[in-house]
């Protein structure tokens, strides 16, 4: 099964207008370069800004990618096709942040708050889970997506719960005046469009989380955005959230891309708040298809809050952050045998969409046999180093 049918699929559907940055692995280098997009090419901007940290935290990115000197130019759809093909010997797309922190948010949504809860009062059982499901919103008592974040409502239904012995502690950071935001995985480590995704071998309920990932810059101003698929083992998460860090944080766990849409005249933060992702999963095994659309209007909390929370007064990303603001989905789907839900079989392809974002399609595969991370900061800069582009570290 492909990937997708045409590549250029993967652009925003307003592409003349989208002011495109990303990064590609060039084998003549042996390393990233920076690019931008512009018209059926994409250019080298390496020469300026030798990481994407050093385009980010210029006053207007998006006017620095437009002004800068290009260099190698390389045609747009030769390298889409190449990235989705997987070659190794032509240029390719990887994820469009290299410095910045890889964090997430959780329990963003009314509707994953309730799956998280169902996984913690199931213990991680996909069987439990599905009886717990029709009971929850009664015991409950309240429609928990309307009640806002840290308002007041928010603190007597905290209190109420807790009477009733209901508390958990998805409900503080669903409802509660301090969101989830966790490190997803260590910087470098998200793969790019067209890359394999991974989900470890000893997990068997997991799924994808398609979510808008923000780039924020080291003073928490958020000046582009992209998309990821925050890979989560539910099985592992529900038997403890302690052990959030082995549900999210493996090999190919954390994908992003194709490209990261700069901030400007034609794309606001207000275009994120309404965007609209879809998530599709083919199943090459079975013939599964998981088809559907969420809503960022749905969010629980403003993006803009979530950046401010990430990177504030009280903790620094010199480098900035790309921030997945959580998911709406949490597919429930039976897939086989009935009252077993969705879990991800080897093979799957997953797309996520959203028109002015473009598409971010990976196929599934187990983390321990995906491509091994071995590309780190130490990589990195003895490659700069050899190119003659270290001195021009922050010096944009």
């Amino acid at each position: 099964m492909d990937l997708i049918d045409d590549p250029r699929d993967l652009l925003p559907t307003d592409l003349e207008a989208a002011s495109l940055v990303g990064r590609v692995h060039d084998p003549d280098v042996d390393g990233p370069s920076v690019v931008v997009v512009r018209e059926q090419e994409v250019v080298d901007l390496s020469a300026t800004f030798p990481t994407m940290t050093d385009l980010l935290e210029q006053p207007d990115p998006a006017a620095a990618a437009r002004a800068a000197e290009g260099g190698r130019r390389w045609p747009l759809t030769r390298l889409l096709t190449d990235s989705l093909d997987g070659a190794t010997d032509r240029p390719t797309l990887l994820a469009p942040v290299d410095l910045s922190v890889l964090k997430a948010a959780g329990v963003t949504f009314a509707s994953s708050l309730v799956e998280r809860l169902i996984e913690e009062r199931a213990g991680g059982d996909p069987v439990r889970a599905e009886q717990l499901r029709g009971e929850l919103e009664t015991t409950l008592g309240v429609d928990v997506s309307t009640v806002r974040p840290g308002s007041p409502e928010s603190v007597q239904l905290k209190a109420d719960l807790q009477s009733r012995g209901l508390w958990s502690q998805y409900l503080e950071v669903g409802l509660g005046p301090d969101p989830e935001v966790f490190t997803k995985a260590p910087v470098l480590a998200a793969v790019g469009c067209g890359a394999p995704i991974g989900v470890s071998e000893i997990s068997s309920w997991n799924n994808p989380e398609p979510e808008v990932a923000l780039a924020v810059s080291s003073t928490g101003r958020v000046v582009g955005a992209t998309l990821g698929n925050d890979v989560n083992l539910r099985d592992v998460e529900g038997r403890s959230a302690l052990l959030l860090p082995r549900a999210k944080d493996n090999n190919a766990s954390a994908a992003a891309g194709p490209f990261l849409r700069l901030l400007d005249s034609h794309f606001t933060l207000d275009d994120v708040r309404t965007a609209s992702v879809r998530l599709q999963v083919l199943g090459e095994d079975d013939g599964f298809v998981l088809d559907g659309v969420s809503e960022m209007s749905q969010i629980s909390r403003d993006v803009a809050d979530l950046a401010a929370y990430t990177v504030g007064r009280a903790h620094q990303y010199p480098d900035g952050v790309l921030l997945y603001t959580g998911t709406l989905f949490a597919p429930t789907q039976d897939r086989g045998e009935d009252g077993l839900g969705f879990t991800h079989h080897l093979g799957d392809v997953v797309r996520i969409s959203s028109p002015r974002l473009g598409t971010l399609v990976n196929r599934v595969t187990h983390s321990e046999t995906a491509p091994r991370w071995e590309y780190g900061l130490r990589r990195l800069i003895a490659n700069l180093h050899r190119r003659g582009l270290l001195d021009r570290l922050g010096a944009s």
